[in-house]
């Protein structure tokens, strides 16, 4: 992985932007919800945040006590919900995240949100980070299966009326990096975490990309922040 800006161009018919560490930046709030559920459990936190990011929280809650009953994780699920629409303390936008949603609907680029929350923590935190909520968006409530599984990729893909692999997914977790994989797609991975889950290219943030569309409903990705 090279660190230095190394500029390279991904074409693509639609784009699939994962939420949380990808255009918003919620680490914080995750983390502070993700300890409070640890220390009731009595589990080590850091075990529980190496595999939280990027997950529906029932599916993490299964795979740390898996011998817990589905109803309890889902009674959980539905209170992680909660503490998390009411924290939005330091929820703010991923640097360049605005732009770039703003420069896919000025240019007609399909895109869709792909996430792993739901509508009402979606939208909270979207608005709390001061980010418009794209029309097209598939959330915990439209999928069978969470990430790693390729269900929420693929559907979007579908909403978009696009093949899988001409795609382009925006992901920062392992999870999301592994589903997009599954899926066929190609992954420009986000941020720091995203670095260690082999995307095809890779970048700090979201400020050193620049979109532009071409003929036949080919559009690009210009990235100037490093690749892998």
């Amino acid at each position: 992985m090279t660190t230095e800006a190394t500029p390279l161009t991904l074409p693509f018919h639609g784009v699939l932007l994962d939420m949380d560490g990808t255009l918003v930046n919620s680490d914080a709030v995750v983390e502070r919800c993700w300890r409070r559920w640890a220390d009731e459990q009595g589990i080590d936190p850091a075990t529980v945040l190496r595999i939280a990011h990027g997950r529906q929280s029932h599916d993490t809650m299964a795979e740390l006590l898996p011998e817990r009953a589905p109803a309890d994780n889902a009674a959980d699920n539905a209170r992680m919900s909660r503490w998390e629409r009411a924290d939005t303390d330091g929820v703010v936008e991923v640097p360049g995240a605005r732009a770039l949603l703003d420069a896919l609907a000025a240019q007609r680029v399909p895109h869709a949100l792909v996430t792993s929350a739901d509508v009402p923590l979606s939208t909270v935190r979207m608005a709390a980070a001061g980010l418009p909520y794209p029309a097209i968006h598939v959330t915990a409530e439209s999928v069978s299966a969470g990430k790693p599984d390729p269900e929420g990729f693929l559907k979007g893909a579908a909403e978009l009326g696009l093949a899988p692999a001409d795609c382009l997914v925006l992901e920062d977790s392992a999870a999301g990096c592994a589903a997009a994989r599954a899926a066929g797609m190609r992954v420009l991975g986000v941020g720091p975490r995203a670095a260690a889950h082999l995307p095809d290219a890779h970048t700090a943030d979201l400020t050193g990309i620049r979109v532009e569309s071409g003929p036949d409903g080919v559009a690009a990705v210009h990235i100037s922040a490093g690749r892998p």
